[in-house]
């Protein structure tokens, strides 16, 4: 799948986070109000939805600049909100979360851009939507351009790329598209853009844009006046390539949904990502995902198939969640785990991304099951042992003692092997999914954490002795004892190893 998995890894694992990005467009607050549904109302035919808790996220742009500062990039955004409470609750969710808002700018005349959706169980059933559709003042535009471009002609704040994120609300205006392009490409910036509307041309030279299958069949009809339908998906690459070259784009990526994503460029045939998602609940927001994880990968010197592959696998992951939500580092690593692309050694983890990836795993309602011990000098029983707890379920975790944990336990002399060799050889096994090393004496705040369907445990213990097993039948689990391999075990090689060395000394003397 990528060109160069160990650049993937390493980009993921560190070069993030000495990047720059800056993000550019409207920017709105995402309101959810979550309830259930179990009945409709008597005054109207409509769903009574009974509101269990509120939450609020940034919405359109605000959206890509969360995406990007999750997974560890210093991100300026740039836009304007209203000096108003959701203005003030945007800005500060923004601050939190590590984001630059010195470029952000507060108007009084207008309302920052709100959007309420009521959600009953898994279904939106309606959305409020506040903004005013007055135009925004030429001169506050140009302010902002030249604004802009200061922060990127500054080399304390200069980017390694930008994202236009146009959502149709005003400030993406010809003028300041074209500056903010002309400016990025005099300094050798990759500059995305996430369009809107019908003329694609305010986006001419930019590096890369990212519409959709409708907005691209809207661009393509506005220009070349036919309307193509879109089952006809030869048809509308063919006519993407047209206008990704008559604007001078370097790339044209098509996001497809369930299609996954194509790419349009010079002198080549379209080339086709398949999509990875698994079960998709809500797709708001997978765009930003998208052009968020596209525009880090640029900006980190990765090849553009290997970034266009990154940001289809982060868009797999958003759309398996409800509601607008950003992708993170550790999910990003977790979903590459799943698709097998990462090195053994990746399978070892901290309690955090474990949890991250389980999450995963539960929503797609796969069964864990959650072993523990010290497994050292790994033999033929322990082997056993893990392939058929592994049976049990469709993911093992195993808690493994570090060497203070080791001591703790078993005395001074132990462990023999130390702790990062004993998880590197439990991550080799096929068996195994995650290994998670804890300090404790007892792995009891992994498994409460975890929460695994399944805790087994050797056959040599009584159910009431499992460590987590109450815990475990509280949130509807069980306890698993798994028959062991007759006459294997640690103790009886390093005796066996004992007497060989105790044979030796006497016949020595």
């Amino acid at each position: 799948m990528f060109l160069d998995r160990t650049r993937i890894l390493t980009t993921l694992h560190a070069a993030f986070a000495h990047r720059r990005l800056l993000v550019v467009g409207d920017l709105m607050l995402d309101r959810y109000l979550w309830g259930e549904v179990s009945r409709i109302s008597p005054e109207a035919p409509v769903p009574v939805v009974r509101l269990l808790k509120e939450t609020e996220s940034g919405g359109g742009t605000a959206n890509v600049a969360l995406n990007l500062v999750n997974l560890g990039l210093h991100t300026s955004l740039a836009g304007w909100v209203g000096n108003d409470t959701a203005g003030h609750r945007l800005l500060t969710l923004l601050q939190q979360a590590g984001i630059d808002t010195s470029l952000i700018h507060t108007l009084p005349d207008r309302p920052t851009i709100s959007k309420t959706r009521i959600i009953g169980g898994h279904q939106q059933m309606l959305r409020l939507d506040l903004e005013e559709n007055r135009p925004l003042d030429d001169a506050f535009i140009s302010r902002c351009q030249q604004q802009l471009l200061d922060h990127i002609h500054h080399p304390a704040t200069r980017p390694q790329a930008i994202v236009l994120s146009d959502y149709g609300k005003g400030l993406l205006q010809p003028g300041l598209c074209q500056a903010l392009i002309q400016a990025a490409r005099a300094a050798g910036i990759p500059l995305l853009v996430d369009p809107k509307g019908m003329d694609y041309s305010k986006y001419r030279q930019a590096t890369v844009i990212t519409p959709n299958r409708r907005e691209l069949i809207e661009a393509v009809a506005a220009q070349e006046q036919a309307m193509i339908p879109a089952e006809a998906l030869d048809r509308l690459l063919a006519a993407g390539e047209r206008l990704r070259h008559s604007l001078a784009i370097d790339w044209l990526a098509v996001t497809l949904s369930e299609q996954g994503i194509a790419l349009l460029e010079q002198d080549k045939e379209p080339r086709r990502i398949p999509a990875m998602a698994r079960e998709v609940y809500d797709v708001s927001g997978a765009g930003d995902t998208v052009i968020s994880t596209l525009a880090a990968s640029l900006a980190a010197d990765l090849p553009i198939m290997d970034s266009l592959h990154l940001a289809n696998l982060a868009a797999g992951v958003v759309v398996g969640k409800l509601g607008t939500t950003p992708i993170t580092r550790v999910e990003l690593l977790s979903a590459l785990a799943d698709d097998a692309h990462l090195a053994q050694s990746d399978k070892i983890c901290s309690l955090e991304s474990a949890l991250a990836r389980v999450n995963q795993w539960r929503q797609r309602g796969e069964r864990i099951v959650f072993t523990n011990g010290c497994f050292d000098l790994l033999h033929a029983g322990h082997v056993t042992y893990l392939e058929k707890a592994r049976l049990l379920g469709a993911h093992l975790v195993v808690g493994l003692n570090t060497d203070r944990s080791v001591r703790a336990l078993k005395g001074a002399n132990r462990p023999i092997i130390h702790e990062a060799d004993r998880a590197r050889v439990l991550a080799a096994m096929a068996s195994v999914d995650l290994v998670v090393p804890f300090d404790e004496e007892t792995p009891l705040t992994l498994i409460r954490t975890l929460q695994p369907h399944i805790l087994a445990k050797g056959a040599d213990y009584q159910e009431h002795q499992v460590v987590g097993g109450e815990e475990v039948k509280q949130w509807g689990g069980s306890v698993a004892l798994v028959p062991l391999v007759e006459g294997r075990s640690s103790s009886r090689i390093m005796a066996h190893i004992q007497r060989q060395n105790e044979d030796s000394s006497q016949q020595g003397a």
